[in-house]
């Protein structure tokens, strides 16, 4: 072996192809899933707060707003679903921001995944359990007198819609998950932001019962949109108006904070 050999520098390492990058995916997304046993209080904040808002918003504000809780269930179990959407997007931040804090992100790139797979997992593991939580929300619903007014059909479309929705609006999480210190900073930025997002629409309340200088704001809030299309998919109203806005508020999301997120995430690791 000559010295030149010996000099030679070591060709990189190939990434898998995208096969074997879904097949990375499909394992890390696995691994976020199964941490849940170790760590039964996130399977608590999926179950039972949702829960909990339904029970306090139905029984609570149902006669005053509707003038019973089974009609008031009606207009806001499709409300509550999307505050319940919003607030779930920012687990994908705060668990990004903990693995990127620890060093569990930069030890799973440096195995021969494909570089995008351990992203995509934490995505990919945040839709199931987002799916989980609609899933309950509406069996939840169903048990206290709710019902779909379009069948199946209708719950599947609102089922899609709203992974769509999240899919996109978590990469703002995604962006907050790689930018802040610490992940306690991923859930302050989300009360900060999704609570008055979500109670200035007409998720709890109808937008003609809020005052005319904040009906402006409410007809144009994504959370109002999102819930107007969710109500026309599951109970009754317009369907086709709503779907659409929200089809191009995700694509507007997406096309805006997917490629800051990425660029940021770059820098960082």
């Amino acid at each position: 072996m000559t010295a030149a050999t010996l000099a030679a520098p070591l060709a990189p390492a190939r990434r898998p192809g995208l096969v074997a990058g879904l097949r990375n995916t499909l394992t890390l997304a696995w691994r976020s899933l199964v941490q849940i046993k170790h760590n039964p209080m996130e399977l608590l904040d999926l179950s039972i707060q949702p829960v909990m808002f339904v029970l306090l918003f139905t029984y609570v504000f149902g006669t005053a707003i509707a003038g019973s809780p089974s009609d008031y269930l009606k207009f806001a179990l499709p409300g509550i679903i999307v505050q319940n959407a919003f607030f779930a997007t920012m687990t994908t931040g705060f668990g990004l921001n903990t693995d990127l804090t620890k060093g569990v992100f930069d030890r799973l790139r440096s195995l021969p995944v494909a570089r995008w797979s351990p992203l995509a997992g934490r995505i990919l593991a945040d839709t199931v359990k987002q799916a989980w939580s609609v899933a309950l929300l509406i069996g939840v619903g169903m048990i206290l007198g709710f019902r779909v007014g379009h069948g199946f059909a209708g719950l599947l479309a609102a089922f899609a819609l709203l992974l769509v929705f999240s899919l996109a609006a978590s990469w703002i999480s995604v962006l907050v998950g790689v930018l802040v210190s610490e992940p306690d900073k991923v859930q302050i930025f989300g009360f900060m932001v999704i609570f008055p997002l979500t109670f200035t629409s007409n998720a709890f309340v109808p937008t003609d019962k809020m005052p005319s200088w904040l009906q402006h704001w409410v007809e144009v809030n994504p959370a109002t949109i999102l819930a107007d299309a969710l109500r026309g998919l599951l109970v009754s109203g317009p369907v086709a108006g709503p779907v659409a806005k929200s089809l191009i508020w995700a694509a507007v999301l997406l096309a805006i904070f997917a490629p800051l997120a990425v660029r940021a995430l770059r820098r960082r690791v």
